[in-house]
């Protein structure tokens, strides 16, 4: 039977008419999502309310969805987050987690890292991986929470375990920097590259110096290069400055004083002034502009130019 939406919302109304909280749901999220029915956040909003009022708990955080972003009635964080405690007071994961970042944020509620700390906890525990996160930062950074870097690595790692790309990068970090876990340069190399395949320019970064630096992973520079590459592409002056390195000593690529110029003027053009990264690239341009024609040094800022064009999306 071929997909009919306009049929769909029809039986859904004529249940919702009838007071069904689970259709009057339904119904608010067809209107929202503009689904057989034109698009239109105000009736949405009163479905919603309508299953709320039931105790429908979806309902309950739907409407605390559209008090939070002002769809459909006038923003209003204090509501979204009295709509989320309802909710999340019958166990509703999505809610609880969003109380407890309007808790962490201060918005619609007194600033309270105790309480988000609650919250996103009652979430992590249903396996809210969004949730999971936040309470481990929390426990890295003891806000809300004891310090407690085994507790971090815990929530990060049950994170991490369903693909969530921050949570990999971070465990990867305890791992590589000795926090809260013995430092384990292959474990580390292990959740590296799970965030890089997902995109992470950071992660990207760490991977490219830890096939340089031959930790965790055997050493290849070419391997190092290619990560640097897809870190530099996203404007990583880390990876740029690296990248430069190599092509200074030909190390996985072909010594080339004129591309490694040109890596350092992309980190040092995407580095904040006085940082480690700009300081670097801008020493190195220094020494390596002295065994340089003026013609090279061109044909580098050239190349930089067309690489920054490339990549930035403006002319």
């Amino acid at each position: 039977m071929p997909r009919d939406d306009a049929t769909a919302a029809s039986w859904t109304a004529k249940a919702a008419a009838q007071g069904f909280a689970l259709a009057e749901d339904n119904l608010g999220f067809l209107y929202q999502s503009g689904q057989g029915v034109p698009q239109d956040y105000a009736r949405a909003a009163q479905w919603y309310a309508k299953a709320a009022a039931q105790g429908n708990a979806d309902g309950e955080f739907d409407l605390g969805a559209l008090y939070q972003r002002g769809q459909g009635v006038p923003q209003d964080y204090a509501r979204a987050a009295g709509w989320y405690a309802k909710a999340a007071a019958q166990g509703d994961s999505p809610a609880a987690y969003k109380l407890g970042l309007l808790y962490r944020n201060g918005q619609g509620v007194t600033h309270d890292y105790v309480q988000a700390a609650y919250w996103l906890r009652r979430a992590a525990e249903q396996g809210n991986a969004d949730a999971e996160f936040l309470l481990a930062t929390m426990y890295q950074d003891g806000r809300g929470v004891p310090q407690d870097y085994g507790e971090a690595a815990f929530w990060y790692r049950s994170a991490a375990l369903k693909g969530d790309v921050d949570a990999e990068v971070q465990l990867g970090a305890l791992y590589r920097f000795d926090f809260g876990v013995p430092r384990n340069y292959a474990k580390a190399a292990f959740w590296y590259p799970a965030a890089a395949v997902q995109g992470s320019p950071h992660a990207e970064a760490v991977l490219g110096k830890l096939y340089q630096q031959g930790r965790g992973i055997p050493q290849d520079y070419r391997r190092a290069a290619y990560w640097y590459r897809q870190a530099a592409a996203q404007g990583n002056a880390d990876a740029e400055g690296n990248l430069g390195f190599l092509y200074l000593n030909g190390l996985g690529v072909p010594q080339d004083y004129a591309s490694a110029y040109k890596w350092f003027i992309l980190a040092k053009s995407n580095a904040k002034p006085r940082n480690k990264e700009y300081r670097l690239a801008s020493r190195a341009m220094r020494r390596l502009a002295a065994r340089m024609t003026p013609a090279q040094v061109a044909q580098a800022q050239a190349a930089a130019h067309r690489w920054w064009r490339e990549h930035s999306g403006q002319p």
